[in-house]
């Protein structure tokens, strides 16, 4: 099985990946090992003194006024994990889950946090152990860090609360370390604050979602040229020297991805001999221009996600000088706004493909296809509905781009005043990918019968790849009215699973 070393200074995003979507084991390195001791050489120093530290000596939030006595201390760790595990809600998914508590692991072994190595040690244990603690939906506010559900990811290494087992299983989480060989963590000074203060449920799904749209936008760069392809649109709007005028990288991109896809299609420039059009509509003309944009956001968002994966997110902090400091790092603020920005840009997309779709079924504007694609249009409705489906997906996605980093809310008797938001931003983020999937299979399904319905002309290679593969993929073609969503379903499942891409590049090659 593929292993993961944690080092002082950082993850990658295929390390999360490969951790939290991929099961891979994760290790810690005799760097981290050290940085680890070296800093709690520091914390032990600090809480053997009278002076009050915050998060090592004090309270926490609005009561970091009290000084606490030693002998309360290892209460008081325990009681922050217990306070603060109080989210509701649905079940968050087990991949966020694991890439929450990777994310937190890799903060820990900066050095920076003050936490034990061996309590470093057992975050990895749970993950190897395939324990998964339970998490609910709501109760982060994306400041001071995903608290509620790092607490319910901390509880479980008490040896407290539910977790999920390799099985897939619910049960108390005492149980499952027992089962493994886990000893449960009694926490010290700092290191209950030190598991519950990062931004690593945001940016875990953050760098999933990124990992997501990159398929999705290539995907969707496909769909578009089978739409242009069906509509007998012309590519001549692709040629790479009209796209060096306006050098948007994501633009040059998506506009060289469709040539590919559309090279050799004998569809492609019909309407310039037998009907009016001078040019394409906007949904099929501009394609490259909004794609191109959403691509250059996913780019600007991968370098937050890069940055932050760098980052020790903690407070207080361990300096390298000796000093304990309390900071601000903790704020969620520049993830929730990419967050945010992935959700505006994955709605245009989606919205730009239902256009498409809307196009190829109507047969005032689909020129010379029948209307709805049916086949014996009146007595069969064809995919009349699916393009209703394909708009209530689009008009959610709409919703869900109202922005949650634009929200704060205070908490903590005024201390946090300010919040981002950012888990929010997250978890909408997820359903608006899980949507524009569902979108984009749809324009497939409907591109894909669109041209098969063009008789008498022959596709791309590359286009009649894909719609050789998709139907290999259970995904029927024309014909009469059936029952339609075991179809979209299987179209969602070709997309989802990459399928779509890989059958294009059989014959184009890496697409960008």
């Amino acid at each position: 099985m593929h292993t993961v070393v944690v080092g002082t200074s950082g993850v990658t995003a295929s390390d999360v990946l490969a951790v939290a979507r991929g099961g891979a084991r994760v290790e810690l390195s005799d760097e981290a090992v050290a940085a680890l001791a070296a800093a709690r050489e520091i914390v032990d120093a600090l809480a053997a003194k009278p002076d009050p530290v915050y998060g090592v000596s004090t309270g926490f939030g609005a009561l970091a006024t009290r000084h606490i006595s030693q002998e309360l201390r290892t209460q008081l760790q325990r009681n922050i994990v217990r306070s603060h595990a109080a989210g509701m809600g649905p079940r968050v998914e087990r991949e966020v889950v694991r890439a929450l508590m990777f994310l937190r692991l890799k903060t820990v072994c900066s050095g920076h946090t003050g936490v034990r190595p061996e309590v470093a040690q057992t975050m990895a244990d749970l993950l190897n152990a395939g324990i998964t603690p339970v998490v609910h939906e709501y109760g982060s506010l994306g400041c001071s860090g995903d608290l509620a559900p790092l607490s319910h990811c901390a509880l479980a290494l008490m040896g407290e609360g539910d977790a999920e087992g390799p099985d897939g299983t619910v049960r108390p989480a005492a149980e499952l370390l027992a089962e493994h060989g886990i000893a449960p963590v009694e926490l010290r000074e700092k290191e209950g604050l030190a598991l519950l203060n990062g931004t690593d449920g945001m940016l875990g799904m953050l760098v999933m979602a990124l990992a997501d749209l990159d398929r999705l936008y290539t995907s969707a760069d496909i769909t578009a040229a089978l739409s242009l392809e069906a509509l007998l649109g012309t590519d001549k709007v692709l040629a790479p020297e009209l796209h060096a005028i306006r050098p948007h990288p994501g633009q040059g991109a998506s506009a060289a991805n469709m040539l590919a896809v559309l090279k050799d299609s004998q569809l492609t420039g019909h309407h310039q001999d037998d009907a009016p059009r001078v040019q394409d509509a906007y949904s099929v003309r501009c394609a490259p221009q909004v794609a191109g944009a959403g691509r250059d956001t996913l780019a600007h968002a991968r370098l937050v996600a890069e940055r932050e994966l760098a980052a020790a997110v903690d407070n207080p902090v361990v300096l390298p000088d000796g000093r304990v400091e309390s900071n601000g790092n903790f704020h969620g603020a520049p993830v929730a706004y990419v967050l945010d920005f992935l959700a505006i840009a994955a709605a245009d997309l989606a919205s730009i493909a239902e256009r498409r779709t809307d196009r190829l079924l109507d047969k005032n504007r689909s020129h010379g296809l029948p209307p709805f694609l049916a086949d014996d249009p009146g007595v069969d409705s064809g995919l009349m509905i699916a393009q209703y489906t394909q708009a209530a997906l689009v008009s959610e996605m709409k919703r869900l781009a109202v922005p949650a980093s634009a929200d704060s809310i205070p908490s903590s008797a005024m201390q946090e005043d300010h919040v981002s938001m950012g888990w929010s931003a997250a978890r909408k983020l997820r359903t608006a990918v899980d949507n524009l999937t569902r979108v984009l299979a749809i324009e497939l399904y409907a591109a894909t019968r669109a041209v098969e319905l063009r008789e008498g002309l022959t596709p791309a290679p590359a286009t009649r790849a894909v719609i050789d593969a998709v139907r290999e993929a259970g995904v029927e073609g024309p014909g009469p009215d059936r029952f339609l969503a075991p179809d979209l379903a299987a179209a969602d499942a070709f997309v989802r699973d990459g399928l779509l891409v890989a059958a294009a590049e059989k014959v184009t090659g890496p697409l960008r």
